[in-house]
């Protein structure tokens, strides 16, 4: 009759935590985020972002909810899970079904961030200010903050 030893479990309780880690990132990342998981890695790859962070200006936009609708006081209207503005689908001539397809959004997204990041020298506060406001951005609001909580949540919840 053989015992089993402390080094035997070892492997096994690396086993054991690995899988809570995985079964905490889908319940962090659950429903729309972990559907749409894939778009937000491929489209951080495409354009160069941190795939973590185009979850975090989700998480804030709209709450990962590809349908969101909202109407600014401004008249322009921000759409699907990552809340891309009128005005985008008006300077591009972008078709609404384009930007209702969740994937297309996600990547429509990344494409402003990356904008974003290339006219503000990638500095990341500048940068994620300007997703949301476009040119008055200056790197200290409330959105900023929010972003970088969300961030930091679901960064410590993958390690």
């Amino acid at each position: 009759m053989s015992t089993l030893n402390i080094p035997d479990l070892l492997p096994m309780k690396f086993i054991i935590i690995t899988c809570l880690m995985a079964l905490l990132v889908l319940l962090v990342l659950s429903g729309w985020a972990f559907a749409f998981y894939g778009c937000f890695f491929d489209a951080g790859k495409r354009y160069n972002v941190d795939p973590y962070l185009l979850v975090s200006i989700a998480k804030v936009e709209s709450n990962f909810n590809p349908q969101a609708v909202n109407i600014n006081r401004n008249g322009s209207v921000d759409y699907g899970i990552m809340q891309i503005n009128s005005y985008w689908l008006y300077y591009y001539r972008i078709p609404m079904e384009w930007i209702k397809n969740p994937c297309y959004n996600i990547h429509f997204g990344a494409m402003v961030l990356r904008r974003c990041m290339d006219a503000n020298g990638n500095n990341l506060s500048l940068a994620i200010d300007c997703y949301n406001r476009g040119s008055k951005a200056n790197g200290e609001s409330q959105y900023v903050l929010k972003v970088y909580r969300s961030y930091k949540k679901i960064k410590h919840m993958v390690r």
